[in-house]
């Protein structure tokens, strides 16, 4: 059974940075490209970054682009998103997510089979 679990959320000020962590268990990593995805209270779950299994790919949404930066460990087992210069509007709960390694990234959080349970981070103006 594959398990994704998120850490590194919590409560920071404008221009804070913060360091999310997902470790991922029960099947190799390096099968699984990875993605973030995040929800703000009473919105639709959007992409924010994904990377490729050999961590040579990445992606990002335009609203972090430039402040966030997606990294892996695979022999960790865990993929990280660095998110410099928070604004409020990066408020949300923040979800990892798993879809077995293809030749592309997504931004599609359809295409991923495996999330975590996400973790909240909230920017205080």
């Amino acid at each position: 059974q594959v398990q994704l679990v998120e850490s590194g959320g919590g409560l920071v000020q404008t221009g804070d940075s913060l360091r999310l962590s997902c470790t991922v268990s029960g099947r190799p990593f390096e099968i699984f490209d990875m993605g973030w995805f995040r929800q703000a209270s009473g919105k639709e779950r959007e992409f924010v970054a994904a990377i490729r299994w050999s961590a040579g790919d990445t992606g990002y949404a335009d609203s972090v682009k430039g402040r966030f930066t997606i990294s892996r460990d695979n022999a960790k087992n865990t993929v990280y998103l660095q998110m410099n210069s928070l604004k409020p509007d990066d408020t949300a709960v923040y979800y990892c997510a798993a879809r077995f390694r293809s030749g592309r990234l997504s931004y599609n959080a359809n295409d991923y089979a495996y999330w975590g349970r996400g973790t909240q981070v909230t920017v205080s103006s």
